[in-house]
């Protein structure tokens, strides 16, 4: 990758924090969107809320990569936590996709987060790109949150919609939260434990992410998952084998809706989602299988860069 001037928002999250990382360590010319007064040379503010942001801070840039966004697994599913996670992504989205199209020609690549949430429960169908949106309060949400890109690409934007599945790292996310759980060796499968995980090592989100950066051919929705998805009774065996603890207790459904309330339907539905796009474009994968993927997280190395 040529050296880029790359605008980044939810730069100190899971997923934007690695990438800023990634970014810098190959000299590339970062700037850090935030929700306040810059404090610095490379912050610019927006507001999310507002659907506003500093357009002049953006100039120069050829790439803007939008991370930011609530967590989906952080707390029960109550309606006030369902309209944030809907506010913090449409509202956040819109602001970003309009502060591209309002930028001079040539306008910055936009790379938006999205979730392969867009799929709803897919069974035990490989389903790539292609695959239709699904029913639910997450389909729906995710399908309002890419369609919140709609000014960046009428304005000619390339504009690609990077559908992440559960993203395999230490620290943070979902799977953030499965290792002490397992470490303390009280973990294991949830529900019935058939239903499919699309993972993706936290190295090469990043990675893909850089790929979707200078692979001008991408655009519309790329998956971000493993070739290979795994079921969850797959992913909790691996979690054992890996951390040599047992993976024997498993957690019964109505426990977990329980606890987690509607969030408790997705974890328990199954999404065998397959990178089509990414594959079809050359993409290699580091950390392909499962069992690699999490002792990728546990080295807390920089991610593998383009």
């Amino acid at each position: 990758m040529v050296s880029m001037r790359i605008a980044v928002t939810g730069s100190t999250g899971l997923i934007g924090s690695a990438l800023v990382s990634s970014l810098r360590a190959d000299g590339h010319d970062v700037v850090r969107l935030v929700r306040r007064a810059p404090r610095a040379g490379d912050e610019v503010s927006w507001d999310p809320e507002r659907r506003w942001v500093d357009t002049a801070g953006l100039a120069g840039c050829e790439a803007v990569v939008h991370m930011a966004a609530k967590g989906i697994g952080v707390g029960p599913w109550t309606e006030s936590y369902k309209r944030a996670l809907w506010d913090s992504r449409v509202h956040g989205t819109a602001a970003v996709a309009r502060a591209v199209a309002e930028l001079d020609d040539p306008r910055p690549v936009l790379v938006s987060g999205s979730a392969i949430g867009y799929y709803g429960d897919t069974g035990d169908v490989r389903t790539d790109e292609s695959g239709p949106p699904g029913r639910g309060f997450l389909a729906e949400l995710v399908q309002e949150w890419e369609a919140a890109t709609a000014p960046a690409q009428e304005a000619g934007a390339r504009t690609v919609l990077a559908r992440t599945g559960l993203v395999v790292a230490r620290g943070g996310g979902a799977w953030g939260k499965l290792f002490p759980v397992f470490q303390a060796g009280v973990g294991g499968r949830l529900g019935s434990g058939r239903q499919y995980w699309s993972h993706i090592a936290l190295h090469d989100h990043i990675a893909a992410l850089r790929h979707i950066l200078d692979t001008p051919a991408l655009s519309g929705p790329v998956n971000l998952t493993a070739p290979e998805p795994v079921t969850n009774r797959e992913a909790s065996a691996a979690m054992g084998r890996v951390l040599h603890r047992p993976a024997l207790l498993p957690v019964p459904a109505p426990v977990l809706r329980l606890v987690l309330r509607d969030f408790a339907d997705d974890v328990l539905g199954s999404q065998r989602i397959v990178p089509a796009k990414l594959l079809g474009s050359g993409f290699r994968f580091a950390f392909p299988d499962i069992d690699d993927a999490i002792r990728a997280a546990l080295e807390r190395r920089l991610p593998h860069t383009a």
